[in-house]
Order: structure tokens, then C-alpha cells, then sequence
């Protein structure tokens, strides 16, 4: 039970960072929201591990943790790249599906959740995917837009990354949760020194952005820690309800409307919840 728990409270953490990210990227550009999130959160979680110092991992856990900030990186990037060029409503749900990678890694090592679980996977994934789905209002319909491959690729990279981060916590999740940030904040500052993007935030957003990037790093370390307790096939699949609290608080904050089968799929992802945590 204290995996399903860390995995849900990883996925509201996630979630709530998601929608306040999301909020400040319509005053900020991309380049300021990441260019300070990400070495907010490195600082963030540098002092908890010097905190509770430990010595550092073997080099197998650092070449995972720098793996899963790579990986990472190139699923945020290819996400957002995506959603600009193609329909949210295809290229969100497809990105959401990247638990199918370590629920097949995990099934393939031998990890066999109990069949209430399993079908409380099946719920949630179905859940999450309906939850991502978005009318568009052009046609009226639902189709595969150009943003489709990219939508692929984020899939591949966030699933990559899962596995990834759980053999990195498997010796520290506190120190692998540090070594993540730290290839994704040197990956960030890669990008915008080579594309020379400025980034600038005015003093009175910057306590949000300190409650993004703080948030973000307690997200995976919630997920790392839950990976030490539980199967990944599972708690994969809980963290992936991150698009479903980030509909849910957009729907209550901001008064967005939800269609149907938006909240059919919330409906279906709490159901499935409740399976996963009973069984």
C-alpha cells in the first residue's frame, strides 16, 4: 500500500507543477519557465541530499540517473514540440501511454499483480487516455495530426525514462533524484546558450516558479522512492494519471470545460485507482 500511495502522491505533485508550469508559461516564454525550474529544483534537492548525506552511489546508479535526465528531456522536448504542431487532443493521449513500456518490463521480469490490479491498470490507462482526448473544433472530429510521431517519441522517451529511474533509485532514490536534475538542468542550459534564448522572469513570479520546480523534484522523488517498494508494472501506471489531475484542476481553477468523455475517463481513472489500491 505505501507504493500506491507514494505513486499517487508523486502523480498530484506532478500534476499540480504541470498546471502551475502551464500557468506561467502564458506570461513567461518556454526558455525563462524551464531556464529557472529546472536549477530551482537541482538546489532544492542538492540540499536534502546534504542533508541527509549519504555516500554517493556506484557509477551504474549515476549512468542510469544521467539516462533517465536525457530521457526525460527529450520527452518534455518532444511533447511540447507536438502540442505546437499538431491537435492536443491526438498527441496528448498517445504521449499518455508511455506506462506500457515499464508495465511490459515489469510483466517481462516476472511481476504479476494481482488480477484486481491488473484490471485497475487496464481502467486507469483507458481513463487516461480519454481524459487527454480533445474535440477539435474545426471538424468535429478526432483524427491522427501531424504531431502524431512526436507524440511517439515523448511515449518512447518518458516510458525509457521510467525503467531508467527505477535502476537508478535502486541504490538511493535521494541521490538518483539529484543526479536526474542534474543532466536535465546541464541538457536546459545546453540548449539555450547554443540557441541563445534569454531568460527573464519578473521578482513577483518568481516564488511560483520556485513552487513549480520544488514540486517537480518532490514528484520524482515520491516516484523513486516508490519504485523501492512496489512493482513498476504498477506504480507506472498510477504516476501516469498526472494528464488527469492536470484536466481536473484546470477544470475547477480555471472553469475549463470538460466534454463527456473527459469525465467519463477521470470517472475510469479513479476507478481504477480504487482496483490498484484494494488488490
Amino acid at each position: 500500500m505505501s507504493a500506491v500511495l507514494l505513486a499517487l502522491a508523486a502523480s498530484a505533485s506532478w500534476g499540480v507543477s504541470d498546471f502551475l508550469g502551464g500557468l506561467a508559461s502564458r506570461r513567461l516564454t518556454l526558455a525563462t519557465v524551464m531556464g529557472l525550474t529546472t536549477p530551482i529544483g537541482l538546489i532544492a534537492i542538492g540540499l536534502l541530499v546534504l542533508v541527509r548525506w549519504e555516500p554517493p552511489p556506484g557509477t551504474g546508479s549515476i549512468l542510469w540517473g544521467v539516462l533517465t535526465g536525457i530521457l526525460g528531456a527529450i520527452g518534455i522536448s518532444s511533447l511540447y514540440h507536438g502540442l505546437s504542431v499538431g491537435r492536443m487532443g491526438v498527441v496528448a493521449p498517445i504521449a499518455a501511454t508511455a506506462p506500457l513500456i515499464p508495465i511490459t518490463v515489469g510483466l517481462a521480469r516476472g511481476e504479476r499483480p494481482s488480477s484486481l490490479q491488473a484490471a485497475g491498470m487496464g481502467l486507469a490507462l483507458v481513463g487516461v487516455v480519454l481524459t487527454g482526448r480533445e474535440r477539435d473544433e474545426a471538424s468535429g472530429v478526432r483524427r491522427v495530426a501531424s504531431g502524431a510521431a512526436f507524440g511517439l517519441v515523448a511515449a518512447a522517451a518518458f516510458g525509457g525514462s521510467l525503467i531508467a529511474l527505477d535502476e537508478a533509485a535502486n541504490s538511493d532514490p535521494y541521490w538518483a533524484t539529484f543526479v536526474i536534475r542534474a543532466a536535465s538542468t546541464l541538457a536546459v542550459a545546453g540548449v539555450l546558450l547554443a540557441r541563445r534564448l534569454p531568460v527573464r522572469a519578473p521578482r513577483s513570479l518568481l516564488p511560483a516558479l520556485a513552487v513549480v520546480a520544488v514540486l517537480d523534484v518532490g514528484g520524482t522523488v515520491l516516484f523513486a522512492v516508490s519504485t523501492t517498494k512496489g512493482l513498476i508494472s504498477v506504480v507506472a501506471v498510477l504516476v501516469s494519471l498526472v494528464p488527469v489531475v492536470v484536466a481536473l484542476l484546470a477544470r475547477t481553477v480555471l472553469h475549463e470545460h470538460l466534454e463527456p468523455v473527459q469525465v467519463a475517463g477521470a470517472a475510469l481513472a479513479i476507478a481504477g485507482v480504487a482496483c490498484i489500491s484494494v488488490g
